[in-house]
């Protein structure tokens, strides 16, 4: 059997991969990273790979050690040179053994019109116009937006704090519009279920959709009153505002902004971007062509409920 290589395995979104592989036990896992972690390595019980995405030679090197699959899960920001998932791609197509490529983009397709909104756009497109040239086999798992941002500290996650929408701590929202559009929700461990199952797939589409569960932004914050036993502070941003990255500034945010290395304003069109898209229905996924339908006997956890038990956690 061939090994899945998942490059950003120590956190996030990764470390949710490789917990689901190894618990299934139907795929052997390593991880690539830039730095190593030997007890995190001990704990998982898979190897962690030191790579050098800007060395070429010695990335194939690596992925030629047996290594069938790579399912990516580093994050993508805009930055001067080669970006590492496209040295990933090169890599893996120069490999004699290396056969299916799993893209790290994971919430949304990105020929959505107002993607082109994000930062991490443009790198992704790029990791997909370098895979377009290759004999890879290659796909994306589309699962909207993370429950995990809504469900800290009643459920355990892997991901880095997100202030949107919601702030749970200060009972205050901000509504991307009217709140009323159905938005995909999937909890990282939720997904990386479902990627673990498309591994086992002989031949790939060239994407899939999960939905954790789907909610109104309304239906959330009702949820959050409920589990805190107290109405909000609400205010709606008009899409005429969140056209212009115009969008109110959660307490929330206002109070992570010292400790965030990203300018005020980016962080503020970056959610207004968001809104944007929750609004027009770009995470109102089709149930019909659902992962969920191939593998019922996966229980996805439920926004409702897991903002609602945070909700609780927090007030108590």
């Amino acid at each position: 059997m061939g090994i899945v290589a998942i490059p950003g395995g120590t956190g996030g979104i990764g470390r949710a991969l490789v917990e689901a592989i190894i618990a299934r036990g139907k795929h052997q896992v390593i991880i690539l990273s830039r730095k190593p972690n030997d007890g995190l390595a001990k704990e998982l019980g898979a190897s962690i790979i030191i790579v050098d995405y800007a060395d070429a030679d010695s990335l194939k090197d690596v992925l030629e050690n047996k290594v069938d699959t790579v399912l990516s899960a580093l994050s993508s920001m805009p930055d001067q040179g080669t970006p590492p998932e496209v040295s990933l791609v090169r890599a893996a197509e120069a490999s004699k053994v290396t056969r299916r490529f799993v893209a790290s983009n994971w919430g949304f397709p990105l020929s959505l019109k107002l993607a082109e909104r994000l930062p991490s756009t443009s790198v992704k497109v790029q990791t997909l116009t370098e895979l377009a040239k290759t004999q890879l086999e290659w796909t994306q798992l589309y699962a909207g937006f993370l429950t995990d941002f809504f469900a800290t500290p009643a459920h355990k996650t892997y991901m880095s704090p997100m202030i949107a929408v919601v702030d749970l701590v200060h009972d205050t929202a901000a509504i991307p519009g009217k709140g009323d559009t159905l938005v995909t929700f999937t909890h990282t461990f939720d997904l990386a279920k479902y990627a673990d199952r498309v591994l086992d797939f002989t031949e790939w589409e060239r994407e899939y959709w999960i939905i954790g569960d789907k909610a109104t932004w309304n239906e959330v914050l009702q949820a959050a009153e409920e589990g805190k036993d107290t109405k909000f502070k609400v205010t709606h941003d008009s899409i005429e505002d969140l056209e212009k990255g115009v969008v109110t500034e959660l307490p929330a945010l206002t109070l992570a902004l010292p400790h965030i290395p990203i300018p005020r304003d980016a962080l503020l069109a970056f959610s207004a971007a968001f809104g944007l898209i929750f609004e027009t229905g770009g995470t109102n996924f089709d149930d019909s062509v659902a992962l969920n339908n191939r593998f019922p006997d996966i229980k996805p956890l439920r926004i409702k409920d897991a903002i609602r038990a945070a909700a609780n956690a927090i007030k108590n």
